[in-house]
């Protein structure tokens, strides 16, 4: 078996160390030097295997969306109607990986940041679509008016991803129900 080297490691480590810091700031006002010393690396290292802050950050979504996708694939898959595929889309935007604080913070900032990076923005605008297009294809059957309704839930998730930011959020469970109530008010004559 090959041996794994140190930059796979490293890399990873400063992902994790960026969500973290995001976590704790709320905002991506935190420096390289920040998120290094939390992935116990040098700031030399961390510009080394990224370049800057931006990059990490995009490299952190990225990994955050890697989650995400295995997560809505996991949960589809053991989806066997239409019904069950939207429950499932909305169940893994709130499962537990997903709803960390941390996890949220990252969230918020990539939307905040979006608008004025184009990379960030391409990767918001590649979640978006799929989000939509993934409840689209589950409403079909379900729904008069699919893709409204897909775009009302994909900005409710949105919208309760936001109020977890504030102090007064709930857990991912009370989220996830929320959701799952706007999904069974769309589709109530029909499941």
């Amino acid at each position: 078996m090959p041996k794994l080297g140190m930059k796979p490691l490293r890399r990873a480590s400063l992902v994790q160390a960026t969500i973290a810091e995001i976590g704790r700031a709320q905002s991506l006002d935190v420096t390289v030097g920040q998120i290094a010393k939390t992935a116990g690396v040098s700031t030399a290292l961390a510009h080394h295997y990224f370049g800057g802050k931006n990059e990490i950050f995009l490299a952190a979504m990225r990994h955050i969306l890697s989650e995400y996708g295995a997560q809505v694939r996991s949960s589809l898959a053991l989806a066997t109607t239409p019904y069950e595929r939207a429950a499932a889309i909305i169940t893994a935007s709130f499962d537990e990986t997903c709803f960390a604080p941390a996890t949220v913070s990252a969230w918020m900032t990539l939307y905040s940041a979006a608008p004025s990076q184009s990379p960030l923005n391409r990767l918001l605008l590649l979640y978006q679509t799929r989000l939509r297009s993934n409840l689209t294809h589950a409403l079909r059957p379900l729904s008069d008016a699919p893709q409204a309704d897909a775009e009302m839930l994909a900005a409710l998730i949105d919208g309760l991803y936001l109020r977890a930011t504030s102090y007064e959020h709930g857990s991912s469970a009370e989220a996830k129900q929320t959701a799952l109530r706007a999904l069974e008010m769309i589709v109530k004559d029909r499941i």
